[in-house]
């Protein structure tokens, strides 16, 4: 791993960042969101499908001697694990050897290990693959968050962002509403749904990496790393693609930009950059991620013990109660995305933080003072939950725009490696006595937590967040490849 960048290997003028903002949307582009951001739904079916089927695993005639506890617990914390760790290792190989190469890996590991998990005959092969499931899955925020970002134009760049990631909750759905079949002995035995829903997984999956053969490396990537040619190959292909498509010349592209060419960039230039030259957004990565992680573990962490302790639900009927709430998740981003490019960043994350953390303290008070049940309650979680949604995704936009382009990936894995340990280890080790204790009043206080971590982020975002609606990516922050005599116009 080089601690320092390599020597150049030319310098390079070239308008292909220009070319791609410029663009209209076009069948091109959906070919991009379809390849790329399908992968979240089966994020979404994957930790939905093993939280609800935990009480299927741990009957003796499951085909697998595993306790319940083991896999909401040391399963879950695996997957945790593994997917802040492929975060890293992927995120750092994605800024250096392209977002195509580790896209298709990162898919390809995930693949094989939900396959592999499929037929767990112990305990120990059962956590093995859900550690490496996590490690695909980890892998694919980093390299795919990139690619998404440096392929579709900065007009649309961010509805397209948060749609993408929120479409995990459409996977959860799934998941929610799976899972209700997979436990049900009448259609198939004990020992044979619970595989079949990771069967399944695999088979979406497959389809998925079908599509996204044919998405391309980044040009941006391209140019910086000594393979300009390609680059301008490449874009002026889906020029003529999309002229063809829309009967009319495209608008002439704007600035040029100039740049030195290398591989890679050592980790002490990436450390630098994320602390020293951007500090202020920095603390905003940190912020956002960590409040949304909490505020969804304070919810989804115990949702299903509260249905089943405070209002008893029938535990094999909590799916469908989820399934409602993930679909409201999806709607945040997919009704709210547009605002973001439209009334600017800055207004939509600090209000969807602060607003989400807002209502579920309203929602903490309503349920300690016993005015919910189960439906009312559930209600709540989905409006508290479609601004929420709205800003967690947000804060992958954020983190993936708002850094340079030779550092984005290391910089998405970073953060989301902090948040998802901060959900996936500390929120279960925080809200599980409070959300499972059967004392209304320690549910009502792990909402609360929840609530005022969301509300102290979206009050960050008030004063660090970005202006980055409709600018490109090299205006939000400069390249560090940048020549010197261009100078740098972000601060």
């Amino acid at each position: 791993m080089s601690r320092a960048p390599d020597v150049s290997l030319g310098t390079v003028t070239t308008k292909v960042p220009a070319r791609l903002d410029r663009l209209p949307w076009s069948r091109w582009h959906w070919m991009i969101v379809i390849g790329l951001g399908t992968v979240w739904i089966l994020d979404g079916l994957e930790v939905t499908i093993v939280g609800n089927i935990a009480s299927r695993l741990s009957e003796p005639d499951s085909g697998l001697p595993i306790s319940d506890a083991q896999v909401t617990g040391v399963a879950a914390a695996l997957y945790v694990a593994g997917a802040c760790s492929g975060a890293l290792f992927f995120g750092w190989l994605t800024d250096r050897y392209g977002r195509k190469k580790l896209f298709l890996i990162t898919l390809a590991v995930y693949l094989a290990a939900t396959a592999l998990t499929a037929i767990s005959f112990s305990v120990w092969w059962f956590f093995l693959f859900r550690f490496l499931t996590g490690f695909g899955i980890g892998g694919e925020y980093a390299a795919i968050n990139s690619a998404i970002d440096e392929l579709i134009p900065s007009k649309y760049r961010g509805r397209v962002d948060l749609i993408i990631n929120g479409s995990y909750w459409l996977g959860a759905v799934g998941g929610a509403l799976l899972s209700v079949v997979a436990l049900n002995t009448d259609i198939f035995p004990a020992d044979v749904g619970w595989r079949l829903t990771f069967a399944l997984g695999v088979v979406l999956g497959l389809v998925i990496l079908l599509v996204r053969r044919h998405v391309p490396e980044s040009p941006r990537w391209m140019f910086i790393h000594g393979r300009s040619e390609g680059a301008e190959e490449l874009v002026a292909d889906v020029e003529r693609r999309i002229e063809a498509e829309k009967g009319e010349p495209l608008p002439e592209p704007a600035q040029a930009i100039t740049v030195e060419q290398r591989r890679s960039i050592g980790f002490v230039e990436i450390a630098r950059t994320l602390f020293h030259r951007y500090p202020k957004r920095a603390v905003l990565g940190f912020s956002l991620f960590i409040g949304q992680a909490f505020l969804y573990n304070a919810i989804t962490f115990g949702f299903g013990s509260i249905l089943v302790k405070f209002f008893d639900v029938p535990s094999g009927n909590t799916g469908y109660f989820f399934a409602v709430i993930a679909f409201g998740n999806f709607l945040g981003p997919l009704l709210l995305g547009r605002l973001f490019d439209t009334w600017g960043r800055r207004p939509m994350i600090a209000g969807t933080y602060i607003l989400s953390g807002l209502l579920l303290f309203a929602t903490a008070w309503l349920f300690n003072e016993g005015h919910l049940n189960a439906t009312t309650m559930t209600a709540c979680w989905c409006v508290v939950l479609f601004f929420a949604s709205a800003g967690a995704s947000s804060a992958y936009l954020t983190v993936s725009e708002i850094f340079p382009m030779e550092t984005r990936a290391m910089a998405i894995a970073f953060f989301y490696a902090i948040g998802t340990a901060a959900g996936g280890i500390s929120g279960p080790l925080l809200f599980a006595e409070l959300t499972e204790s059967g004392v209304v009043g320690d549910a009502a206080l792990a909402f609360s937590i929840g609530a005022a971590l969301m509300v102290a982020a979206g009050l960050v975002a008030v004063f660090f967040a970005v202006a980055a609606e409709r600018k490109s990516l090299e205006d939000i922050a400069t390249p560090l490849s940048v020549t010197e005599a261009e100078g740098r116009k972000d601060s």
